[in-house]
């Protein structure tokens, strides 16, 4: 059968679909949520819209009935997804006390639960393993998994290896980073036990014909390589130093001050990362840096499987020390999210601006009687905490503690099935679902 207008219909459901009839302005809304966006220097109640996994308004007000899914986040903080630049999640090798292995995690169980939609793996992998890290984590994972390639081919695969100066080539892994850029997003030298500058020279030298910045985590303490030399003679300005609070390099001086040269390389502009971990954040010695006003650049973790269950436990709770400590929400959110984005050289993320990643954490800040724990088990007491309500990773739920994005079940109709909508949601999606064109 041959239908005479059918042109003409087709013509017009063509234009009409030019002009956006039927489809939600918005994918998601999330209304009335104290947004802390330190990039665009908001910090008050705004609407966040979503559409097409990128953020399309953020307004004083905007309207539900544009929107496919609206959620209100009332007396909650909306910030960006927070970004943890210190990370262990080379996993599933099988090798036993590695950190390309046993000892790091796989990212996904650890990540939108506390509101952390990007992560960077600090040396993990060296330019030898780093593809079989990329086929085993990176590839598989929901969270976005980036990378701080090791100085050390082989990664950081326990001493044997981590003090192979041999293994330490910065063409080698120079090559593997501009063949990943973007992904890969500095390089990493840690753990080593020598005297030598050779870690340090060679990850710079990589660094430099990557043109991508250096993490250090500075390994043994040896009198011929001080802090201070490292921080104000080695390290280029935007090269990261970890474990800023250890007290295991005398981050501290005798006197109890800041040590001299990690002023001085603040000023140079070397950045100043925490690096929690199982061992590496002290109450005695944060507290006087901060009291000082050292404070870090950015809020990271650490995460291992040495440091998940004992003081560090997971992102938000090193916030929480941070709040505890006496700096507001807002100066922890910044170096949780915009700080470390512009550190790893991936601006587009840790905000919320118009044609970002929606990448979106929604916080409630409890008030009450808490306690948080350093490295040595010690205990600083806090009124303050933080809990991750909901998690929007590339535009979709993909963490709803509360189930604030879901309807009350006696709402439903009998033999409900999925709740959700793909356009917004990656927990419980039925397909997108567009409405018909509307009649002229």
């Amino acid at each position: 059968m041959v239908y005479k207008y059918a042109p003409a219909v087709l013509l017009l459901s063509l234009w009409l679909g030019s002009k956006g009839y039927g489809q939600a302005r918005y994918d998601l809304l999330l209304q009335g949520g104290h947004v802390i966006d330190p990039k665009n220097g908001i910090s008050a109640v705004r609407d966040v819209a979503v559409k097409d996994g990128r953020i399309a308004a953020v307004a004083p007000h905007l309207d539900r009935k544009d929107a496919l899914k609206t959620v209100s986040a009332a007396g909650l903080y909306v910030t960006p997804g927070l970004v943890d630049i210190h990370a262990h999640v080379y996993t599933g090798t099988g090798e036993r006390a590695s950190y390309a292995g046993d000892n790091s995690v796989y990212p996904d169980g650890f990540t939108f639960r506390v509101g952390v939609t990007t992560v960077a793996d600090a040396g993990g992998s060296g330019w030898r393993n780093f593809e079989d890290f990329k086929q085993r984590v990176i590839d598989r994972s929901k969270t976005r998994v980036l990378a701080f390639l090791n100085i050390v081919g082989h990664g950081m695969r326990g001493a044997k290896f981590e003090n192979d100066l041999a293994d330490m080539e910065a063409a080698a892994a120079a090559e593997m980073a501009k063949r990943y850029p973007g992904l890969i997003v500095g390089f990493k030298t840690a753990h080593y036990a020598g005297p030598e500058w050779t870690p340090v020279e060679h990850a710079v030298e990589a660094g430099t014909m990557a043109g991508i910045p250096v993490m250090v985590d500075f390994g043994t303490d040896h009198p011929e390589r001080p802090l201070a030399d490292l921080v104000t003679k080695k390290l280029r300005p935007g090269d990261i130093y970890t474990h800023c609070y250890s007290g295991l390099r005398h981050e501290l001086d005798d006197s109890g001050h800041v040590n001299p040269g990690m002023i001085e390389g603040r000023k140079r502009g070397v950045i100043f990362d925490v690096g929690h971990g199982g061992g590496s954040f002290a109450w005695r010695i944060a507290v006087p840096a901060i009291r000082q006003g050292f404070l870090p650049d950015s809020i990271s973790t650490d995460l291992h499987i040495g440091s998940m269950n004992t003081g560090m436990k997971d992102m938000l709770n090193v916030m929480d020390k941070f709040l505890a400590m006496g700096l507001s929400l807002d100066d922890v959110i910044v170096r949780s999210t915009w700080n470390p984005a512009r550190e790893i050289h991936h601006e587009e993320l840790g905000n919320l601006s118009v044609g970002s990643p929606a990448d979106i954490a929604v916080l409630r800040l409890e008030t009450g009687r808490f306690g948080f724990t350093d490295m040595y088990g010690a205990r600083m007491d806090g009124r303050r905490k933080l809990t991750c309500e909901l998690t929007v990773h590339n535009g979709r739920v993909v963490y709803d503690l509360n189930g604030m994005s879901r309807p009350v079940w006696t709402t439903l109709p009998p033999g409900y099935t999925q709740v959700g909508d793909a356009a917004w949601d990656a927990l419980n999606p039925k397909p997108v679902r567009r409405a018909p064109a509307k009649k002229q």
